[in-house]
């Protein structure tokens, strides 16, 4: 069941490319400037800290041929920035093309192009394909990886700390899980290693380029990784029975917050604003998570399978739980803080309304939460009042009549009705907890609302690609002919923002009821896509359109002139 809840979020939660968390915010020489000399370095900042690949950078000349330059490098003392020197030869005049790609700070690769010119532009200009993004069988294998790894480690965790902090009667059913969660994360991390530098360059799987990945900071993460593990099953083997004692807690415990680090330390909690506390906010965060979600694996089964089930052990969970909820809370709050920047980004960037989605989800978990705290109280009443009807039992006197039985015990409630109703409601928190786990992973690949902003406020021409504009004329009846102008940005595969505005016949601003925007690639059967353009008051736009390959793609443009009346017309439109 909870495999396949991570396979359905997979397919319809990550059909369309996976945004990361870096994106450009300047360049020198800047996007389409025109210099009297030649510079002497490319120089690339981003929002972010970001990894160089050996292919960084690809210049072109006006006649499209390669030149040579330098290695890729960070300017000193800027890990958000990389530079490369051009050759100290004079380049000549024309129009030269960057292509670019670097790895950002939370490991996921970014790319993207840009001209300039030095003395006067080209006739023709020397045309580039940064290269995809991700290569998709890659990209979905090594996703894969990361979901399986989050949820293991879930499980490996939370049931280690379910042994030691809630002390089940019959902890035979739970070793298993612990094994199985050891088993998949190792095997996921193997694979996240093996895929990692396919990954970062976008190509298809291969084990070309594993030496490069063993000295980078994610596969040095993967590394610490598997070293934990090896150190965890270890510990496995000599913990046996004695999860209680307190050398086993705090070893165990020294291994799970160093587990949890190797995820901060890959992700965006390393990278941005208060790196520090981000980076313990993370660590705490995935140990509640954990704690939490494994925990109720291992309770449910210990519900099912155990021979023995104590109320106390299921109210020790259910103080625990309470415990990892307001951690949770509490770090989820800074780091959606720390990740959005502005309330404006909570629904004009994908990454706030994937948040808003996640806090949906955790609101049903924290409702089917409530719901086993019920469960655990009723149960624990009816187990207190099982014992005192035992310690109450007078014997049969002897020679005498046997004493009549106590008057409650023949009322008394069973518990099997409640421990039925605690696993329903925690077999709920668990396929919840995997849609909150899901989505948690989902908004590690997304780029979080302040890096957009920060993006989308950078100076024009300061190393985003030129946007697309498109004029298209419409039919107002009477009333004569409108136009809109749309402006897609940057016009190119992955993420754009939309920008449509209407005029009216006389050349001034129009309002109209509707304007809708769909894109269609015939010659690979693709679309049609709606933009999804909503009214913004003075125009209409999104921020958050995705055309996933290059090509002449053709655009519908509907407008809605009246009530009951609309026109449509059609434009080509080149997306490389």
């Amino acid at each position: 069941m909870l495999l396949g809840t991570v396979l359905v979020l997979l397919l319809f939660g990550g059909a369309g490319p996976a945004s990361a968390h870096a994106a450009l915010r300047a360049c020198d020489p800047e996007d389409g400037s025109v210099l009297k000399s030649a510079p002497r370095h490319i120089t690339l900042t981003f929002t972010e800290s970001v990894g160089l690949l050996d292919d960084s950078f690809r210049v072109l000349d006006p006649d499209n041929q390669r030149i040579r330059t330098g290695a890729p490098e960070h300017v000193p003392g800027r890990s958000d920035t990389a530079r490369v020197t051009l050759p100290a030869k004079a380049l000549g005049e024309g129009t030269f093309t960057v292509a670019w790609r670097v790895v950002s700070a939370d490991s996921h690769p970014v790319s993207g192009a840009f001209t300039f010119s030095v003395g006067q532009p080209s006739v023709t200009t020397a045309s580039v394909d940064p290269g995809p993004v991700e290569n998709p069988t890659t990209a979905t294998l090594y996703d894969i990886a990361r979901y399986l790894a989050y949820l293991a480690a879930a499980l490996l965790i939370g049931t280690a700390v379910f042994l030691a902090a809630c002390r089940p009667a019959d902890a035979t059913v739970l070793p298993r899980l612990l094994w199985a969660g050891w088993g998949i994360l190792a095997a996921a991390t193997v694979a996240q290693l093996l895929l990692r530098a396919p990954y970062e360059t976008g190509t298809a799987p291969a084990l070309d380029g594993f030496d490069r990945t063993l000295t980078t900071r994610p596969g040095l993460v993967l590394l610490a990784r598997l070293g934990l593990l090896a150190l965890t099953a270890l510990y496995l083997r000599w913990v046996r029975k004695a999860w209680s004692a307190k050398g086993t807690r705090i070893a165990g415990g020294v291994l799970a917050v160093a587990l949890a680090l190797t995820w901060a330390a890959g992700e965006h909690a390393s990278a941005g604003i208060q790196v520090p506390v981000a980076m313990t906010a993370s660590v705490l965060h995935v140990l509640a998570m954990a704690a939490w979600l494994g925990g109720l694996t291992a309770l449910v089964t210990t519900l099912y399978r155990a021979s023995v089930v104590e109320a106390a052990t299921v109210a020790r969970f259910s103080r625990l739980a309470f415990a990892c909820v307001t951690v949770l809370v509490v770090t989820g709050v800074y780091q959606s803080w720390r990740g959005l920047g502005s309330w404006a980004a909570l629904t004009g960037t994908s990454y706030g309304r994937l948040l808003l989605f996640k806090l949906a989800a955790v609101l049903v978990l924290l409702g089917a939460a409530g719901l086993s705290r019920q469960w655990t109280a009723r149960l624990v009443t009816v187990d207190a009042e099982n014992v005192v009807r035992e310690r109450e039992r007078v014997p049969e006197p002897v020679g005498g009549p046997p004493p009549p039985a106590p008057e409650q015990a023949a009322d008394a409630p069973g518990d099997d009705g409640y421990r039925r109703g605690l696993r329903r409601s925690v077999a709920v928190e668990i396929t919840v907890g995997v849609v909150v786990l899901v989505l948690t992973t989902v908004l590690t690949g997304t780029l979080p609302g302040r890096a957009a902003e920060q993006a989308a406020t950078a100076a024009p021409g300061g190393g985003l690609p030129v946007a697309s504009v498109t004029n298209v004329p419409f039919d107002l009846g009477p009333a004569g002919r409108g136009t809109v102008q749309i402006t897609l940005d940057p016009g190119r595969v992955g993420q754009n923002q939309v920008q449509a505005i209407v005029y009216g016949a006389d050349g001034g601003f129009a309002t109209v009821p509707e304007l809708r925007l769909t894109f269609t690639l015939p010659s690979q059967d693709i679309g049609p896509l709606d933009a999804r353009l909503t009214d913004q008051g003075g125009y209409w736009g999104t921020s958050d359109f995705n055309l996933p390959i290059a090509g002449t793609w053709t655009m519908r443009t509907t407008v809605r002139i009246s009530e009951t009346d609309q026109v449509s017309e059609t434009n080509k439109v080149e997306v490389r």
